[in-house]
């Protein structure tokens, strides 16, 4: 992996780890923007980090483009040498797949569709080689994802599936964006998971909807008053499926305060994870379970 610097305009240091994504840029790009955070370059005033890459704001008036390019580059070499482990969190989040609000805007768009006679449900077991729609469903929910960054829209978090590359889930957005998306909606485009944090335009596939918000800017939802956005990066999830009952629960838990996500604190080791990923998956969700 060979790191590219470009800048951007006077004030800006773009740093891409890789041209594709992997959990190794992923964790090289936010050992680096860490690093970058910790050293206290005087200057620097914003980190931006993204899935396999981190962006700099700095001050021209106070460091050199030559000198941040150089303190950086610095910074990578430690990097190279760190552990690959991060001290990070696993969450549950619950799912109702093939809901009736994410399915009746899918089927208002299907122009815009590869396939317009389907759901996107369908569209996607297709092309993952996908028996049904449940056994599609049993492998979305089935291992977990990695937060590898957040934003795009307040809140939003870019999910990265915790599989081998040749078992991810791939599907291309739609042909065309849709207008409407409904808040909260699970959906995937290229090799990235997402939730949509509020209602809106979009063009990635739709699967299902959560009813936990993960962002709320007047922080009144119980486990979001500390901080408005819910997910950072490094972050596990771990889809559950439910089915409307639970739907409805949950949203009632939520609107009385009730509703807390299961949350454990983890240790996350990439070279432990590379030698056995289900194995090491399953031992995440032994802890997340208490188990």
């Amino acid at each position: 992996m060979t790191t590219r610097y470009t800048f951007g305009g006077d004030e800006h240091l773009f740093v891409e780890c890789s041209d594709e994504m992997s959990l190794e840029a992923f964790f090289k790009g936010l050992s680096m923007a860490k690093g970058v955070r910790e050293s206290g370059i005087k200057g620097v005033t914003e980190i931006c980090p993204a899935n396999a890459s981190f962006q700099i704001k700095f001050n021209p008036d106070i460091i050199k483009p030559d000198d941040i390019l150089r303190e950086v580059k610095a910074i990578e070499g430690a990097a190279e040498k760190a552990e690959p482990v991060i001290k990070t969190r696993i969450v549950e989040i619950p799912v109702f797949y093939n809901d009736p609000w994410t399915h009746e805007t899918l089927m208002r768009f299907r122009e815009r569709h590869q396939e317009p006679t389907g759901t996107d449900l369908d569209y996607a077991a297709k092309i993952n080689d996908y028996s049904s729609v449940e056994t599609f469903i049993n492998a979305h929910s089935g291992s977990p994802w990695f937060v590898s960054m957040v934003g795009f829209v307040a809140g939003l978090p870019f999910m990265y599936q915790m599989v081998e590359r040749q078992r991810q889930i791939e599907v291309p957005k739609y042909l065309r964006p849709r207008t409407d998306t409904p808040k909260l909606t699970v959906g995937h485009g290229g090799c990235f998971g997402c939730i949509y944090s509020v209602r809106g335009a979009g063009g990635y596939q739709m699967f299902g909807i959560t009813p936990m918000p993960i962002f709320d800017a007047s922080q009144s939802v119980s486990y979001l008053r500390d901080f408005m956005v819910f997910f950072r990066p490094g972050d596990i999830v771990k889809f559950k499926a439910i089915g409307r009952e639970a739907y409805d629960q949950a949203v009632e838990d939520v609107d009385t305060g009730k509703f807390s996500p299961p949350i454990r604190e983890v240790s996350f080791d990439l070279r432990e994870y590379q030698k056995d990923i289900d194995g090491y998956n399953a031992k995440l969700e032994g802890m997340l379970y208490g188990h």
